[in-house]
């Protein structure tokens, strides 16, 4: 089947992946070059882990998630998952990080729970008069976005899949199967799948309503002297408590120690507005993080990388299907762990039409 697919963000890039290894002939578009750094996947390195909410069905969806990794991996011949396990700290009941710890537990994940001094003993930037508890699980690390991006544009190549860079598309004729390009060319298949991240209501305006479009940021670190080493050596940090909703991810391939939050976000309806970092940015967003880390006034801002996402009102994946056409979403933030298994989800509909299947996998309503 001849398939195009716009976009080469995680998903796009997992899509044409997923349908190219089962022999179908794949044209990828994609605006700017492969790794695109302007893309919501396009910056070093970001999360995955076992844990989620004790309530979510993603929990159960991140068994599948590595499972499509490790087929990935196997295409290309080496890994780019950094598993060094995660942290989380909580700072107040019920906080997000007590949460995971549940879905932890639900899942019968492992994890090792210390008190605030063992923890504080173990990871010397924790403050431990500021939290509760901490826990760790080896089940987690850092995906390498980059090098993965990198990866597959090389594997495509090989296979003879079609790889246009800066190529914009401008629209989307659904029941034809066709896209226009800036170029004014148009391109035809018999499939087209759209994975356009925050520019997705560029293409459909109707979208707006259920997608919005967020500005966001992350800062890279120089920590203090003293506890670079020991940043060298920690997991990553999925949740640091309380109501910050931050996380840390320490030097781990290509990039440098890493902060983000999601108390640093504002709707910005175009994807490309306002990417420059802004005065003090990368400080404000440190200094969020001031518990549960000690002496963060220390740290040293390297750069600031802006960031545009699609949220969900309930932030989950979104999906709809028109005509030839089917425009996937991962939303709000989370997106990237789950690139493969949405890659091979897209790849199943594609083969063997089942909307109310591929919706529900995508919102993790499988069991």
């Amino acid at each position: 089947m001849r398939v195009i697919v716009v976009g080469a963000g995680i998903a796009g890039l997992c899509t044409a992946w997923a349908l190219v290894a089962r022999g179908h002939a794949v044209t990828l578009l994609e605006q700017g070059p492969i790794p695109n750094p302007l893309a919501a996947s396009g910056d070093h390195h970001r999360i995955i882990r076992r844990a989620y909410g004790s309530a979510s069905g993603y929990g159960h969806a991140i068994t599948e998630a590595y499972d499509a990794w490790d087929a990935l991996w196997s295409d290309l011949g080496r890994s780019h998952l950094d598993p060094r396990g995660f942290l989380c700290v909580s700072r107040e009941k019920g906080d997000e990080a007590e949460d995971f710890l549940d879905g932890l537990k639900a899942g019968g994940y492992p994890f090792e729970l210390f008190q605030p001094d063992e923890a504080a003993a173990r990871w010397p930037f924790l403050d431990a008069g500021a939290i509760r508890y901490a826990y760790a699980s080896p089940e987690g690390g850092a995906l390498h976005c980059r090098r993965i991006a990198a990866d597959l544009l090389r594997w495509f190549r090989q296979k003879g899949a079609t790889v246009r860079e800066h190529c914009r598309v401008v629209a989307v004729e659904e029941d034809e199967g066709r896209v226009r390009l800036a170029s004014g060319e148009t391109l035809a298949a018999e499939r087209v799948v759209v994975c356009a991240g925050a520019w997705v209501t560029k293409l459909f305006p109707d979208l707006a309503g259920s997608l919005t479009v967020y500005r966001t940021a992350v800062v890279y670190l120089d920590p203090p002297a003293e506890l670079a080493a020991a940043w060298a050596a920690a997991p990553v940090v999925l949740d640091v408590g309380g109501a910050t909703d931050g996380y840390i991810i320490p030097p781990s391939g290509d990039g440098g120690l890493k902060f983000g939050s999601g108390l640093h976000r504002f709707a910005s309806p175009d994807a490309d507005a306002r990417r420059m970092p802004e005065a003090g940015e990368g400080e404000a967003i440190r200094d969020l993080f001031a518990p549960p880390l000690a002496r963060v006034a220390d740290y040293l801002v390297s750069s600031v990388v802006s960031c545009a996402y699609t949220f969900t009102d309930d932030e989950a994946f979104f999906a709809t299907e028109r005509g030839r056409c089917l425009v996937v979403s991962a939303c709000s933030g989370h997106g990237y762990k789950f690139g493969a298994y949405v890659g091979r989800r897209v790849a199943d509909h594609v083969e063997r039409s089942d909307f109310a299947r591929l919706r529900a996998a995508l919102r993790a309503e499988l069991a």
